[in-house]
């Protein structure tokens, strides 16, 4: 009898450990998928939530790291899966121990979120391990720490908290993809599962559409229709920093429409520095809007595109020249999506979408990078980080004889 009271009683405290833990997680879960589930413009429809499931909660999972904070470190562009990327900096290095072998993440901050007080001590950490396609999502999985909480040089990591990016349930989000240096090789069977669920279209939510600020309503009035507007560059420290800040949805039904539009089509036509499009950030205005002159229709318009959004690219390719108005006696090439699928508003407010190929699908894909804060030069960073395979030789592209050549 005293040996079964001692076995309970030293066994106790772990039970009830393992009890706290698995009901903590479990209240943490509810709470992430009620979050997603609840707004109709979210990743997640209510009857989907049967399809989100996880790896048991596990102690086994929460691990201390060792931080090696890293300083002076430069901004970078970690690329998304919707084909953009965000700005991100290495803050530290998280090294532990799982399962007997030795482990290390870096810790990035996002750099859109650092300027905001509520999320100065926000670290993103996102990871790939043994699981990644198999039992989890092929994307990756994402984990959210707190500068606040590293003591003596140390944080606890719970891979319980693992969870899924938005691109597992839906298309249209931007999830970053992670770095090379975050790939374990260890199985991290905690966590969020793999979704099994029908994968969803983001619903457009046009209620967070903005109509143009005090500063944008000046620059757009501070002449009339019939004149240019001031091209922003690359080399002046002022207006690098708008070229370089992400825009936001503009109200369809603004009153200025048609007058920035006007002003902006003047500016790409103007001689001493045609182009074939312009987007609102490149003469000042934070706001999604674009002329692009369409190579592939009939007579060569310039059209006027309010929000476009890039929802689809395809993994072929092609090299070619690019410049910009805002980047003077640059040219290089860049490699771009053959073909891509474009979401925009109309002036009616309806949402309109269209394949687009070739040359023209080009201009989209520079015009609305200009959108996310992303520059040409950005995009030849990047692909020196990534691999391609040439298929020359394997597939053979032509034309019909007098065509635009993409």
């Amino acid at each position: 009898m005293k040996v079964f009271i001692y076995f309970i009683s030293f066994f106790a405290p772990f039970v009830l450990m393992a009890q706290s833990l698995e009901q903590e997680i479990q209240s943490y879960r509810d709470r992430q998928i009620q979050e997603m589930a609840k707004d109709e413009f979210g990743p997640l429809r209510k009857d989907q939530v049967e399809y989100v499931t996880f790896y048991p909660a596990k102690r086994d999972y929460v691990v201390t790291a060792e931080v090696e904070q890293l300083f002076n470190e430069p901004t970078f562009r970690m690329p998304t899966y919707d084909g953009t990327s965000n700005e991100y900096r290495r803050y530290g290095l998280l090294s532990f121990e799982l399962n007997g072998k030795e482990h290390r993440l870096t810790a990035y901050q996002r750099m859109a979120l650092f300027q905001n007080s509520t999320y100065k001590n926000h670290l993103f950490v996102p990871f790939m391990d043994s699981t990644t396609g198999e039992t989890s999502y092929e994307g990756g999985r994402y984990l959210d720490l707190s500068i606040s909480d590293i003591e003596d040089g140390k944080i606890t990591i719970d891979f319980n908290r693992a969870y899924n990016p938005y691109c597992a349930y839906s298309n249209g989000y931007r999830c970053p993809q992670p770095p090379k240096d975050n790939v374990l090789d260890a199985a991290i069977e905690a966590g969020e599962k793999k979704y099994q669920g029908p994968k969803n279209e983001r619903n457009v939510n046009k209620s967070t559409a903005k109509n143009f600020n005090d500063f944008e309503k000046s620059l757009i009035n501070d002449a009339d229709q019939n004149s240019l507007m001031h091209v922003y560059q690359i080399t002046d420290e002022r207006e690098s920093a708008v070229l370089k800040r992400p825009s936001e949805d503009i109200k369809f039904d603004d009153p200025l429409l048609d007058r920035l539009a006007a002003r902006m089509l003047l500016t790409v036509r103007a001689p001493e520095h045609r182009g074939v499009g312009i987007a609102g950030p490149q003469v000042g205005i934070s706001k999604n809007v674009i002329w692009v002159q369409r190579l592939d229709k009939k007579g060569e318009p310039f059209e006027f595109y309010l929000n476009p959004k890039i929802i689809w690219r395809s993994k072929l390719t092609r090299l070619g020249a690019e410049g910009c108005l805002s980047i003077p006696d640059l040219k290089q090439d860049v490699k771009r999506s053959y073909a891509i699928k474009l979401q925009h508003i109309d002036r009616r407010g309806n949402v309109k979408e269209e394949l687009i190929e070739g040359f023209t699908a080009v201009i989209f894909q520079h015009e609305v990078d200009h959108l996310y804060g992303i520059l040409f030069p950005d995009r030849i960073e990047e692909s020196h980080r990534l691999e391609f395979e040439p298929l020359k030789g394997k597939v053979e592209f032509m034309v019909p004889k007098g065509s635009i050549r993409p």
